[in-house]
């Protein structure tokens, strides 16, 4: 599974442990705040995510995201403590319309 994960430390001392934590699970810093790999597995990201959990506190914020879970875009997010999931699911016809069936202007057809 490809993940990108990307990292809004509070202070550069929580940087510095997030960036050893990071590495330590083997992804690789791509750019600053922003750590990437192709090759985890969803039970070494699960780990990974507890550990991120534990080292952060409410000024750190964190995102997550995942490629393909059952063939979508997961998007974790954390920010005051507090986890969210946005799960992207996509159709193999994009007319470039949202759900309601509206355009990016907010027209209907």
């Amino acid at each position: 599974m490809f993940v990108s994960i990307a990292v809004d430390p509070g202070s550069e001392g929580r940087a510095k442990e997030l960036a050893d934590l990071l590495s330590q699970y083997g992804l690789e810093k791509i750019q600053r705040g922003l750590w990437e790999s192709a090759f985890i597995s969803p039970d070494t990201l699960n780990r990974l995510k507890r550990d991120l959990d534990r080292a952060t506190d409410a000024f750190d914020r964190l995102r997550i995201f995942q490629f393909p879970v059952n063939g979508t875009l997961v998007l974790s997010s954390l920010r005051d403590k507090k986890w969210r999931r946005l799960v992207a699911k996509g159709n193999e016809k994009t007319s470039g319309r949202d759900a309601a069936g509206k355009d990016a202007a907010g027209r209907r057809s």
